[in-house]
């Protein structure tokens, strides 16, 4: 049972979401040989006020 967890900032659409979703899942499926089915994945959006990269916030941009 493959769970992939993907954290990215907040901000894109529901539409954009579903599709990663499937091109994840159909990722998995191809390259571990699990069925569709038994693949879980978990989207953690996060505010850009807390994500930082070489010490400077994503909001601070």
């Amino acid at each position: 049972m493959p769970i992939v967890t993907i954290k990215m900032i907040e901000g894109r659409t529901d539409e954009q979401k579903k599709a990663l979703v499937e091109k994840v899942t159909e990722a998995v499926v191809e390259t571990v040989d699990a069925p569709a089915e038994a693949v879980t994945i978990v989207i953690e959006e996060m505010a850009k006020n807390h994500y930082a990269k070489a010490g400077v916030r994503a909001s601070d941009k």
